[in-house]
């Protein structure tokens, strides 16, 4: 996917990295940053939408997650490429601004991320007050995902950090739910039941093509979060290097573990039964008849979906804040608490917009939605590429092929062709409201500006 990066490099500097030097301390190496972004994408989201998968392409389970892995790797080029180039950058709204030279332009994409980790933390909110919770207590589920979204709120509020250490020790537990599904699944085989049958089986009237495409944006979501790891490239040792190999190997092997967990999934039980549950993997563990207790794999998907949605809230939050306080979005969302030091004003706004999401009660819905604002995101992303080309670092870096951020942009737009009015409705309304709070952060930061000139223009 690529070709060897320009070779003016520039002597290095003291941090390690030719011509970038940085205050942060470069302390993230290959391996970590491998499991960093193999945790975000291998993450909450396979355990929820399976079932919706089967809906849309019957037993092909595979067939959607392989080209969903298959356009997200051209996309993730892209951002090998850029994340090189500009080893400070901030991700996809610095890249946009550097590209665009446009504010408004570069405003929505980074409040198209912050929108859409709202919006998964709303459907992740509904996942986890699904069957899994549904092993332990019966509760409904709406109102369950709104007291959810409380408690992430609270611990939010009251200063949660991560660090790498903790993002490996949640990562060993997400993945081994899926381990757990393929184990159950061969040993099922090995048994002499299942229906391997099933893997190629599309629903009696779905054109096969049409099907897996449809599905490939639902599957696309379970692939995103590799762009989190454009915000932590200042701390990777020799990012030039490292990043592209982590970027890829990480999502190669997510690619690997979803497509046996849907070819697991299909071989387990038929679509029907799949697509009538919200916890499909913990139907697939129970069908097998492998004695592996419902609460402890129901405990490990749980894990998995509450560190989904606190990490994603968290992020959000920490977004809002930091556009606040650049002056991008209302100052007031700026505030902090004052023992604490952790954005209460942030956390309260977006915590609010995730439960009027959940409303929604449609898991499908929203995982679209996500990744409809993410499409916009991923093609200016990939358009920038081109564009800054004419932009010379310093430094050698990777460089990908010319047709690759082409054809990703390409690859957006398909997916765009297939999304939803409803779908389309709501990443409107939520772009449209991100319009309006930019007009009124300039404004009022005219204002502010204004005053501060009377003020001293008074003295």
């Amino acid at each position: 996917m690529s070709r060897p990066a320009p070779t003016d490099a520039a002597p290095a500097a003291p941090d390690g990295e030719p011509g970038t030097g940085t205050a942060l301390k470069r302390a993230i190496t290959g391996p970590l940053l491998y499991l960093f972004i193999l945790g975000d994408v291998l993450g909450a989201g396979i355990y929820a939408l399976m079932g919706t998968l089967s809906a849309e392409v019957g037993g092909a389970l595979w067939a959607p997650l392989l080209l969903a892995l298959l356009l997200a790797l051209l996309t993730a080029g892209s951002y090998a490429e850029l994340v090189t180039k500009y080893p400070k950058a901030g991700g996809a709204a610095i890249f946009a601004e550097r590209a665009y030279k446009a504010p408004l332009v570069s405003f929505l994409v980074g409040f198209s991320m912050l929108a859409a980790g709202v919006t998964s933390a709303a459907g992740l909110s509904l996942a986890f007050a699904g069957d899994y919770l549904g092993t332990f207590v019966d509760l409904p589920a709406v109102p369950t995902a709104i007291a959810f979204l409380a408690l992430v709120a609270c611990l939010n509020a009251r200063g949660i950090s991560e660090s790498l250490k903790g993002n490996v020790v949640m990562t060993v537990i997400e993945v081994s739910g899926l381990v757990v599904v393929i184990a159950v699944v061969a040993i099922m085989l090995g048994g002499g039941r299942g229906d391997v049958g099933r893997v190629g089986e599309f629903p009696v009237d779905a054109n096969p093509a049409i099907a897996t495409l449809g599905a490939a944006i639902i599957a696309y979501y379970s692939f995103v979060g590799f762009e989190t790891s454009a915000n932590v490239a200042e701390e990777v040792r020799d990012p030039s290097r490292v990043y592209p190999r982590a970027l890829f190997a990480s999502l190669a092997t997510a690619g690997v573990v979803y497509v046996l967990v849907g070819l697991a999934s299909s071989i387990a039980l038929p679509a029907e039964e799949l697509s009538d549950s919200t916890g499909p993997l913990l139907a697939v563990v129970s069908a097998s008849g492998v004695g592996v207790p419902e609460w402890i794999f129901s405990l490990i998907a749980l894990v998995a979906v509450a560190n989904g949605a606190l990490l994603t809230m968290i992020m959000a939050s920490r977004v809002t804040y930091g556009m606040a306080d650049q002056g991008l979005l209302p100052r007031p969302l700026a505030a902090v608490l004052p023992r604490r030091r952790t954005p209460w004003a942030a956390i309260l706004v977006t915590t609010a917009v995730a439960m009027v999401l959940t409303t929604v009660g449609d898991i499908s819905v929203l995982a679209e939605t996500v990744v409809l604002l993410l499409l916009f995101v991923f093609i200016s992303t990939n358009v920038a590429v081109l564009v800054l080309r004419r932009d010379r670092v310093e430094h050698s870096h990777f460089r990908v092929w010319t047709a690759v951020p082409v054809l990703g942009t390409a690859s957006c737009v398909l997916l765009l062709t297939q999304q939803s009015a409803q779908v389309w409705l709501f990443g409107a309304v939520l772009l449209a409201v991100g319009t309006v709070l930019f007009f009124v952060a300039r404004a009022g930061s005219r204002r502010g500006s204004r005053a501060d000139a009377d003020a001293d223009a008074a003295e």
